[in-house]
């Protein structure tokens, strides 16, 4: 008989059994058109060649998902976030991706992936508590 354990921290083989399983799944009810996952990142570098900020994304089922957009306070409105964002936008291109998705916090940066003309399509109320989580796309078709 079948039950649930939980298993705190990290445990990679059950991670690996359910990703493989769902991979697999997902190829089949697709046709082969669900592809596999890719990362990348663009790293905005100081001239000692450390990494200060940057983003940080992954491609799959055609789609670049912006994990992470992080800019130091010291390069905040220089226009170097909205470079990122459009330096992504042409991998995601070059990758044929039919767009970009990610996600914000109201105490982040809503307005900005607004300006560079993503959409929004939800929110979640109260994520984290006492803030407004906004899912943006942009459709590259």
């Amino acid at each position: 008989m079948a039950r649930i354990v939980l298993e705190e921290g990290s445990s990679q083989q059950s991670h690996d059994v359910i990703l493989n399983g769902l991979a697999q799944y997902n190829e089949i009810q697709t046709e082969g058109r669900f592809t596999a996952s890719s990362s990348l990142v663009l790293a905005v570098k100081n001239d000692a060649g450390q990494t200060e900020g940057g983003l940080a994304a992954r491609i799959t089922c055609g789609w670049m998902h912006i994990d992470m957009l992080h800019i130091p306070e010291s390069l905040r409105g220089t226009g170097i976030g909205a470079s990122l964002m459009a330096s992504a936008e042409e991998l995601a291109r070059e990758k044929a991706c039919v767009g970009l998705r990610l996600h914000t916090t109201s105490f982040q940066a809503p307005g900005f992936y607004e300006k560079l003309g993503y959409t929004e399509f939800g929110r979640l109320e109260n994520s984290p508590p006492g803030h407004t989580r906004y899912f943006f796309m942009k459709r590259l078709d």
